[in-house]
């Protein structure tokens, strides 16, 4: 089943995917473009994966890791599908970064790979957008890489673990102006779902609603004002994102 969150004649509802269309909680059937997206779920504890892609950690000229390099997301830098993400006037080079997002199910502690997938209540697609101006170090990201609000599209659907059977074998893409611009697929990981949900239940507890994003494969690209980015897995959803300037928000060339 397909779930999502979205906004409609003032209130916020659950629906799912019905026929093409969207079925609200209360019933009421509506089309997809009559609504507001917002994040399919509300994030709990988000972790990031960083150089999880062999080929995109060459792309950086960097070897791939031996230990999962992990960091943490604020929750107010997701926004939905559909939605505008802010690039600050200073920056010189902002790149989207398509992810499979796995959304953890119930709680977790000291699991073992082999039963990692019972833990997982479904998958949706994020656009983990990184302001590389801002880097320092690339197995350190400081917190103004990653943590920008509106720098992370996600959505529109959380599509239930039981109807994705390989989610490590889904093929990833990204398109910028209808042109495709990255491709590769989750079969190419480093370290897999099951890997990184025995790695982060190993030393502490991961709770319903937690999300893990496993991070991108080559093929970044900067982005500009005005962008249309389309970040889509197979099996998942199609993600569609604009890139806005600061002046959009009515505080130009502000760091806040």
């Amino acid at each position: 089943m397909k779930r999502a969150r979205v906004a409609y004649a003032g209130a916020i509802h659950h629906a799912v995917e019905f026929n093409g269309r969207l079925k609200l909680n209360d019933g009421r059937m509506v089309s997809e473009n009559e609504v507001v997206w917002l994040p399919p779920i509300e994030p709990r504890t988000v972790f990031a994966l960083g150089l999880n892609y062999a080929d995109h950690a060459n792309e950086l000229a960097f070897k791939a890791p031996t230990e999962p390099v992990v960091f943490l997301k604020g929750p107010n830098t997701f926004v939905g599908h559909n939605a505008q993400t802010r690039r600050p006037s200073d920056v010189a080079y902002m790149h989207y970064e398509c992810e499979l997002a796995v959304v953890i199910g119930k709680k977790a502690r000291n699991v073992k790979r082999e039963e990692a997938y019972n833990y997982v209540e479904g998958y949706t697609v994020a656009n983990d957008y990184a302001l590389r101006d801002y880097l320092e170090n690339y197995y350190r990201p400081n917190l103004r890489v990653k943590n920008r609000d509106t720098c992370t599209p996600i959505g529109p659907w959380l599509v239930d673990a039981e109807d994705v059977p390989d989610p490590m074998n889904l093929t990833l893409r990204t398109y910028v102006n209808g042109k495709i611009t990255q491709e590769g697929t989750t079969s190419d990981m480093i370290f897999s779902i099951p890997d990184l949900i025995e790695y982060l239940s190993g030393f502490m507890t991961l709770d319903k609603g937690d999300v893990i994003l496993t991070g991108t494969p080559k093929g970044s690209i900067d982005t500009a004002v005005g962008d249309e980015v389309v970040t889509e897995i197979e099996g998942i959803g199609r993600l569609v994102n604009t890139i806005v300037s600061d002046e959009a928000f009515s505080i130009a060339g502000s760091e806040t």
